[in-house]
């Protein structure tokens, strides 16, 4: 196909009765560039993988062409599928949009669906909703908790307008980057580790551990220290609840690594210290804002300049 035939291709299918759009092979052309895989596209689009090269081909059909060279595991995309792509992003982009504008006349006129995590929901919107609301006096705000992939799910099928989970990647999505908090020894008032020059792995090791992790590969970072050790280190209790692991430090009952930003407040007060050692430096979970491409990028940017005061 020439320039000429993939336009006419698209006003074919702009134009065409709704019911005779296939989008979603289209969208699983753009994944599978995306993610360089078939297996890894079918995984973000909660489908099997056979139903996703079931799609790519009958898009191939459609169009007439092959859009990828396929070798074992490996896929390559031809020089049609590359002409292709452009199109294609902008035919998912104008049916999202116009999906997008269908679904705000149902709701609620005036209100933000906010998705985020837990940790973001105690210790984030709290401090950004009522400075947001300053300047959006008409707006109103539902909030909804989930995990970061879910939540991701919600903003593609229009359910939540924007979330904020930890960083990851999607074709369909913008991302902007809100903050990055620092994952950090904590230990309660009074304990030796305060007065201590030099605080060794093997030192921490020893201790009473409250283990809290929240599924980011940055905890496996936190797990790797201990590895070279004789013996394992002594966590008694594992936890995926940040409230929690910090009340257990207050309550002497051990000391454990934390996000900076669920023990603001503590550090502040002078109830809870942070133990900074040479290993945990570049250690950071990051949250990042989504959105539908195109939609909401101003009131994104403007909740990331709220935010710079957060994580100080």
């Amino acid at each position: 196909m020439n320039k000429n035939e993939y336009l006419l291709y698209i006003t074919k299918l702009l134009f065409k009765d709704v019911k005779e759009i296939n989008i979603e092979n289209i969208e699983a052309f753009i994944h599978v560039i995306h993610f360089g895989s078939f297996n890894k596209a079918a995984e973000s689009l909660f489908l099997s993988q056979p139903t996703v090269t079931a799609r790519i081909q009958s898009l191939e059909r459609e169009l007439n062409c092959q859009l990828f060279h396929r070798s074992g595991k490996q896929v390559n995309i031809t020089e049609e599928g590359k002409r292709f792509l452009p199109y294609a992003q902008q035919l998912v982009h104008i049916y999202e949009k116009g999906k997008m504008h269908i679904n705000q006349k149902k709701s609620h006129n005036n209100e933000l669906k906010i998705g985020c995590t837990v940790s973001v929901s105690n210790y984030v919107i709290s401090e950004i909703l009522p400075k947001l609301s300053v300047s959006n006096e008409d707006l109103h705000y539902k909030v909804i908790t989930g995990k970061s992939d879910e939540l991701i799910n919600k903003v593609l099928n229009n359910e939540i307008d924007i979330c904020f989970v930890r960083k990851t990647s999607h074709p369909s999505l913008q991302s902007i980057k809100l903050f990055e908090d620092p994952i950090t020894l904590y230990v309660y008032k009074d304990h030796p580790f305060i007065s201590k020059k030099s605080i060794t792995i093997q030192d921490i090791a020893q201790e009473n551990l409250i283990f809290f992790e929240c599924g980011s590969l940055d905890w496996l970072r936190i797990h790797r220290l201990f590895e070279n050790l004789e013996a394992p280190p002594n966590i008694r209790i594992h936890t995926d609840s940040s409230e929690m692991a910090k009340k257990l430090i207050i309550e002497q009952f051990g000391i454990a690594f934390l996000p900076s930003i669920s023990v603001k407040k503590e550090v502040k007060e002078g109830i809870l210290f942070p133990i900074h050692i040479e290993e945990t430096k570049g250690i950071f979970l990051q949250t990042n804002i989504f959105c539908n491409r195109g939609e909401y990028t101003e009131l994104m940017n403007e909740i990331v300049e709220l935010s710079k005061e957060l994580v100080k």
